[in-house]
């Protein structure tokens, strides 16, 4: 099971479940549903959080939100280099290191399929260290879906400059 893999018991994965459907739970509310006592409650997601596989996400639940979101493929010759530009490109929101021939996945934000193609262009296929790109539009998403996102992004029109704001690392 996942919570052997992870070192934690049954009482451990009730309240992860607890706060995963409902986060505004409170401790005592919580000791009553796995039937301990608030301070044990309070002990053992101090636990989870030291252990790192309790953590909160605030941001924008992307299932509702009225914005363009992709996935870029790629493959790269320089995946540190990839992940440095997703770490300062604020329309990139999270990338994954991938075995196989593509080697990442980034996720991407935006108000439309061009403005996203855009930002693709300019750090993606505009790159000698990319040999292929590939990005898809997320049309749908099952359930919510909740990653930070910075509000203040100005989502002007991205033209295949040598920048797409000056947050990115391509304005520096």
């Amino acid at each position: 099971m996942i919570s052997d893999k992870i070192g934690i018991d049954d009482i451990d994965c009730k309240i992860m479940d607890l706060i995963q459907k409902e986060p505004t739970l409170t401790h005592t509310e919580i000791a009553g549903q796995v039937n301990r006592s608030q301070p044990t409650v309070g002990m053992r997601i101090k636990k989870l959080e030291k252990l790192g596989v309790l953590k909160y996400q605030a941001g924008v639940n992307i299932k509702v939100a009225d914005l363009c979101f992709g996935r870029v493929e790629i493959q790269t010759k320089n995946p540190k280099k990839v992940i440095e530009t997703v770490k300062n490109c604020p329309f990139m929101i999270n990338a994954f290191k991938l075995s196989g021939d593509r080697n990442m996945s980034i996720l991407l934000i935006g108000t439309n399929y061009k403005f996203l193609d855009n930002i693709v262009n300019i750090h993606f296929r505009n790159n000698p260290d990319v040999i292929y790109a590939h990005m898809d539009i997320i049309e749908n998403v099952v359930n919510d879906l909740v990653l930070p996102i910075d509000l203040n992004l100005d989502f002007g029109e991205v033209s295949l400059q040598a920048t797409c704001c000056e947050k990115c690392i391509c304005a520096q």
